[in-house]
C-alpha cells in the first residue's frame, strides 16, 4: 500500500512540476555550449577550432556566443525560441548600450543578403549589432559593414580570429572591434 502511494505521488508530482520542452531544449543546448568551450581549448591551432565549430549545432552556437558574452560579465538577453526570432539571436548590453547579435553557423561565405537583413533590422530597433559567424566575409559583405552607419549604429562583422578571440575569453577583444570598423 505504501508503495502505490509513493508511486502515485511521483507520478502526480512529476506532471505538475514538468518543465516545457522549450525550456528543457535551451537548458541542454547551454550544458552543450559549456562543452563546446571547453572542447575549443584543447584544440591546437585556429584551423581546427574554426572547422570544430562549423559542426556545431546552430543553437549550440547561438547559446555558446550569449554564454562567451556573459563570461565577459556582460548582461545577456536570450530569445525565448530559437527559430522564428526575426533574424535577432539575442541581446548583449555593453556599457549600457544594447546590442542585437546575429549568428550564423556557416561553412562556406556568407550571404552579402543575411548582411543587409540584419542591417535593417539594427536600424528597426536603433542599436549597434555582432553579425558573428563561422563562415568566410566575402568582400561585397566586408563593403556593405564597414560602410553602413545609421545615426548612431553600428554593424560589425565577428568571424575568424576575432571570433575566436571573443570564445577564448581574452578581454581585450573589444579593443579588436574598435580599432578595425
Amino acid at each position: 500500500m505504501v508503495i502505490f502511494f509513493g508511486i502515485a505521488f511521483g507520478i502526480s508530482n512529476r506532471w505538475r512540476v514538468r518543465e516545457k520542452a522549450s525550456t528543457r531544449r535551451h537548458r541542454r543546448y547551454r550544458a552543450s555550449a559549456e562543452r563546446v568551450l571547453t572542447k575549443l581549448q584543447t584544440l591546437a591551432g585556429d584551423g581546427p577550432r574554426l572547422a570544430y565549430l562549423r559542426r556545431v549545432n546552430p543553437y549550440v552556437f547561438e547559446e555558446l556566443l550569449l554564454l562567451a558574452f556573459e563570461r565577459y560579465g556582460l548582461q545577456v538577453i536570450r530569445n525565448a525560441a530559437y527559430s522564428g526570432d526575426g533574424g535577432m539571436d539575442g541581446q548583449v548590453f555593453i556599457h549600457g548600450q544594447r546590442w542585437l547579435i546575429q549568428a550564423k553557423r556557416y561553412k562556406n561565405a556568407i550571404s552579402p543578403h543575411h548582411v543587409s537583413a540584419f542591417s535593417k533590422l539594427l536600424t528597426k530597433h536603433q542599436c549597434n549589432g555582432f553579425f558573428i559567424h563561422t563562415g568566410r566575409t566575402g568582400d561585397k559583405s566586408w563593403k556593405y559593414a564597414s560602410g553602413w552607419c545609421h545615426g548612431n549604429t553600428a554593424l560589425f562583422i565577428i568571424s575568424g580570429q576575432r571570433l575566436l578571440t571573443l570564445l577564448a575569453g581574452n578581454p581585450h577583444w573589444l579593443d579588436n572591434i574598435w580599432g578595425e570598423k
